[in-house]
């Protein structure tokens, strides 16, 4: 890249060879692979529990621009604006195509085409559209209605149910039908169409947004509003790096793709459907986990977001809430008590992974979610979410399910949870789960603060059962072993244990962190899923050896796919495609590991270090108790920009923020629009505090 090229804009003269690896264009709702014959709808699945998938919907949009005369091409991907252009150009005419999902409007999605005469001439220019869509899905059985204002339309309903006696859903989809060919005149120079698609799970909403589509095209404020959409988004979030193009690109790519995945800011509808490891534009029968919500949400692609986007986080904990009555049935049918949240999620909560062992097994899934709403309160002490958002439910749900599920043994006067699958796949039906039981423990222990804070009375069991769980530890070698029985020096395939210091904050001496590091660094799969090597590298960051750090984030690099920074699960090219969560993981490495930012009751703690190779790192738009802030990180010092300061959640009074020096107790108070600066202290942990805090009253 050169000096002067946008690292917002990915460009290329050539399209991938692999074409699993075109860039993925998506709005939280409809998600799409450019030039693909299908798209995918949140929340549309077809298919009754383990044969659950995303359900393929028909996109009128799969059309490619060809000329007969000879030409060259060139395609972009402008993450500022979600846009993906393709340019091409002949002696007769540049032919310019624009594709995006709009990011404000998420059941519209747009094609534009602009034929420029490159020379006068008295003929007229031809550009072939080629097409490859077709009105019909193998999971949906579509039929066609009467046109609508100039617009084709089809209605159909999914053929299965997610589960006996469940809601097949319906897709109504109105779009304005694309020509073989388009002509520019011989008296024009230039000229511009519009092509859109509404699609809908309702045919009188779908009618009132096509009609709506239709005034912005008329009224010129289709593209413009899209980019305003992105704009306000970029606005609240931002993270580049100074010195290396590489990791700059790789960030925003990251970011970008992420955001991609979730609503809008301004979405009201309640209806997000979670997002999945390959995110909307993947996910039909057979292929990138069937699109269905993984651990992978909550645990690694959940925490970037939340830092900025606290609107964003919430829609996550809502779309939890939603499967209540599903986790509550899981757990029955397992014979416990409270709620069980699916290893594999759709839309009712009901478990959907196609083999049982997953299922029923791999439990650490409860803990995984209780921790991004631990991690909600903690960022945004936005209690209504546990009030009248029902996240005490979820809360309460997990807890009771925790202590149903763990059994008592005299021997040792432990809680044990017994039979479980850890994150690391590769051992099954072990008992105590390192990882689970520590997730285990934090959850129950989160459910009595929350008790605590809402008045609510809770049962004496759930602090009975996270005094005295069990956490394996190893006294001899001083490490944690992954469950009981693990033999040292075995392969693993992914992070797990190292996720006991983040995200978990397990507290452990530095020697047990550098040693459980130590042991598992080289007996991980070097094929496995790509967001375990972020983890390693924030570990080695809290240990303050950021050299160390780096060669492992860069190993992330071969599971990025040229020339649009779209990741795959494996660094072969194989795997899950669009893969967020590793993504997730790397943006993580970044976000928490170069800053030390750590979400923890009553502050934001912070301790930060760079590589040899970064000079200066930019987050912008962290969202501390509704406050945003810049942050500026050098090797020797830290700039904190305090952009805005809101009130309290139901309180009169605004968070009065203050900088904690840990070493001297010195409070330095934020004030808007005013700098404030201080000397980076390598392994010194700053706090950001509020004496309006929740948690300090």
């Amino acid at each position: 890249m050169s000096r002067d090229a946008d690292p917002y804009i990915f460009s290329s003269d050539t399209l991938p060879s692999d074409l699993r690896f075109l860039p993925p264009l998506a709005n939280g709702l409809l998600g799409w692979r450019v030039y693909d014959n299908i798209m995918h709808m949140g929340g549309v699945y077809n298919g009754e529990a383990g044969r659950c998938h995303r359900a393929d919907v028909p996109c009128p949009l799969a059309a490619k621009i060809e000329s007969k005369d000879a030409a060259q091409h060139a395609y972009s991907l402008d993450t500022h604006t979600g846009i993906f252009t393709h340019t091409l150009t002949s002696a007769a005419v540049t032919a310019t195509q624009t594709l995006y999902s709009h990011r404000y409007y998420s059941n519209l999605m747009v094609m534009e085409i602009l034929l420029v005469r490159q020379m006068t001439a008295t003929e007229p220019v031809t550009v072939n559209l080629v097409s490859a869509f077709t009105p019909e899905s193998k999971d949906i059985a579509f039929e066609s209605g009467p046109d609508y204002r100039g617009g084709r339309y089809i209605k159909g309903q999914t053929t299965s149910a997610e589960y006996p006696g469940g809601l097949c859903p319906t897709v109504h989809i109105i779009w304005i039908p694309i020509p073989e060919t388009l002509t520019l005149p011989p008296e024009q120079s230039q000229s511009r169409w519009g092509f859109i698609l509404i699609a809908d799970n309702s045919f009188d909403s779908a009618k009132a947004k096509f009609d709506e589509a239709l005034n912005l095209m008329a009224t010129g404020n289709m593209r413009l509003s899209h980019e305003k959409a992105w704009k306000e988004l970029w606005l609240q979030s931002k993270v580049e790096v100074t010195g290396s193009d590489s990791l700059c690109r790789a960030l925003i790519g990251c970011l970008f793709y992420l955001l991609s995945a979730f609503p809008s800011i301004h979405d009201t509808s309640s209806s997000f459907g979670g997002v999945s490891p390959g995110g909307l534009s993947n996910g039909g029968d057979g292929q990138d986990y069937w699109g269905h919500v993984f651990w992978d949400q909550d645990i690694w692609m959940y925490p970037g977001i939340a830092l900025f986007y606290p609107k964003l986080a919430r829609a996550v904990l809502e779309y939890r809430v939603r499967t209540i009555d599903g986790a509550k049935d899981n757990a029955e049918k397992q014979g416990y008590k409270g709620l069980k949240f699916p290893w594999e999620s759709a839309v009712s909560g009901r478990e959907v992974c196609p083999e049982d062992i997953y299922g029923n097994q791999e439990i650490h899934i409860n803990g995984d979610v209780t921790l991004a709403f631990q991690h909600y309160l903690y960022l945004t002490e936005d209690l209504s979410m546990f009030r009248e958002g029902h996240g005490s439910d979820v809360i309460y749900g997990v807890a009771d399910y925790w202590v149903s599920r763990a059994t008592w043994k005299p021997e040792d006067q432990k809680y044990h949870l017994l039979g479980v699958m850890p994150p690391d796949e590769y051992y099954y039906n072990v008992d105590n789960s390192v990882y689970t039981n520590t997730v285990a423990k934090f959850s129950l222990q989160f459910a009595g603060e929350l008790a605590d804070l809402l008045q609510h009375t809770a049962p004496k069991e759930w602090k009975e059962v996270a005094e005295h769980i069990k956490i394996p530890f190893d006294q001899e070698s001083e490490y944690h072993p992954e469950f009981d029985g693990y033999i040292k020096g075995h392969p693993v395939k992914q992070a797990d244990t190292v996720m006991l210091g983040y995200p978990l904050g397990l507290q452990m001496s530095k020697q047990v962190r550098r040693n459980d590091l130590e042991a598992y660094e080289p007996v991980t799969d070097p094929q496995g899923p790509a967001m375990t090597w972020g983890m390693f590298a924030i570990g080695w960051l809290e240990l303050g050896e950021a050299e160390r750090a780096q060669l492992l984030l860069k190993k992330c690099f071969s599971n990025i796919q040229g020339p649009f920074q779209v990741w795959s699960e494996s660094s072969d090219g194989s795997g899950a495609v669009n893969f967020l969560t590793g993504m997730g993981g790397f943006l993580q490495a970044v976000l928490f590991g170069y800053t030390g930012f750590r979400v923890q009751k009553g502050c934001l703690a912070f301790s930060a270090i760079l590589p040899n190779d970064i000079s200066e790192l930019c987050v912008r738009g962290v969202n501390y108790l509704g406050s945003q802030m810049d942050w500026l990180l050098r090797k020797d010092e830290v700039c904190i920009i305090l952009r805005e300061q809101t009130r309290s959640h139901g309180s009169a009074k605004p968070y009065n923020l203050q900088v904690v020096l840990t070493a001297s107790g010195t409070e330095i108070p934020l004030t808007p629009g005013q700098p404030v600066t201080f000397k980076r202290e390598p392994g010194c942990v700053r706090k950001l505090k509020s004496t309006s805090s929740c948690w300090s009253l």
